[in-house]
């Protein structure tokens, strides 16, 4: 069993119906599945690579040294416990957002020019996947977007967009320690770029876990619960883990099209997606709302958060 793998050119080709069937197929079968021939330049996915790695060797590799995790599991090897570290990640990541120009948190030369450009070719990748999925549960094209853009004016976005670059070092004990412990995602549509020599990243489907298989200039896909929601069940969020490693330093770039956080989501109307007389399976909140209860929940069962939730 392998995550599926489409070639994303063909959706506006002749096989444009095979293509949207098989996004189909991946967001209610797996929740997650890896874009090929996608649009963003290979060249520019070649410099995000080697920016990235020289950036976590220059500047943070050292500090990683000295980390919670690492404190952690020294703190575990001394006492001679074989006790799994459960509450903490084998992970080095920081956050780009669209406002934190003035704080940048990486000086590698090109860095930042470089990720601004990535982040606006992802974002608009994100655009089309989510017209995709629009159009798979009959919704009106821009349903989703509008969704997430709660009071957009002017064609100016307020969906929250967020880049997590991560690294997740050689451990020596990885039979200790999560590279990123179990969850789903809370957001909308995630697209990362991940290693491609280095695995560790799986996705549970069928109550088995499954690699999702490096693929070099691949772009995974996988949908958050707010995407569950708002096709009333139809796709559901994956659950998925970063394992640790022994060997490798693997590099892992998400970025997340989140609702605004006063975004009011809930599943649709009249539509293909809840057909009359079919029942909503989730309530109606705002995303700042789920996103409070989703802080301390994050790596518990998804189905109490959509019920603790405060609903409008």
């Amino acid at each position: 069993m392998a995550v599926p793998v489409i070639d994303f050119s063909k959706i506006n080709g002749d096989e444009r119906e095979k293509t949207l069937s098989e996004i189909a197929k991946a967001c209610e079968e797996w929740g997650f599945f890896q874009l090929v021939n996608h649009g963003i330049p290979l060249e520019l996915l070649e410099k995000v690579k080697k920016l990235s790695s020289e950036c976590y060797k220059t500047e943070r590799e050292e500090a990683f040294k000295t980390s919670t995790p690492v404190k952690l599991l020294n703190d575990l090897l001394q006492k001679n416990s074989t006790e799994k570290l459960e509450n903490v990640d084998w992970e080095d990541n920081f956050t780009l957002l669209d406002h934190s120009e003035n704080e940048w948190p990486c000086n590698t030369s090109n860095f930042k020019e470089t990720m601004v450009e990535y982040r606006g070719e992802v974002r608009k990748l994100a655009s089309k996947m989510m017209e995709v999925m629009d159009e798979n549960l009959g919704l009106p094209k821009g349903y989703i977007k509008k969704a997430f853009n709660e009071g957009m004016e002017d064609g100016e976005e307020t969906a929250f967009f967020g880049t997590k670059v991560s690294h997740y070092p050689p451990c020596p004990h990885p039979e200790l320690v999560n590279g990123l412990r179990a969850h789903t995602d809370a957001g909308g549509v995630v697209l990362l770029f991940q290693d491609d020599e280095y695995d560790g990243l799986q996705v549970l489907k069928d109550g088995e876990w499954i690699d999702v298989q490096p693929l070099p200039n691949a772009i995974v896909i996988n949908t958050g619960d707010q995407i569950e929601v708002l096709s009333n069940g139809r796709y559901k969020s994956a659950w998925h883990r970063v394992l640790a490693r022994e060997k490798g330093n693997r590099r892992s770039i998400a970025s997340f099209y989140n609702p605004s956080y006063k975004a009011a989501i809930g599943p649709p109307e009249m539509t293909a997606a809840a057909e009359e007389g079919s029942e909503k399976k989730y309530p109606k909140y705002v995303f700042g709302d789920y996103m409070d209860v989703y802080a301390n929940q994050k790596f518990m069962p998804k189905e109490p958060r959509f019920l603790a939730v405060k609903t409008l």
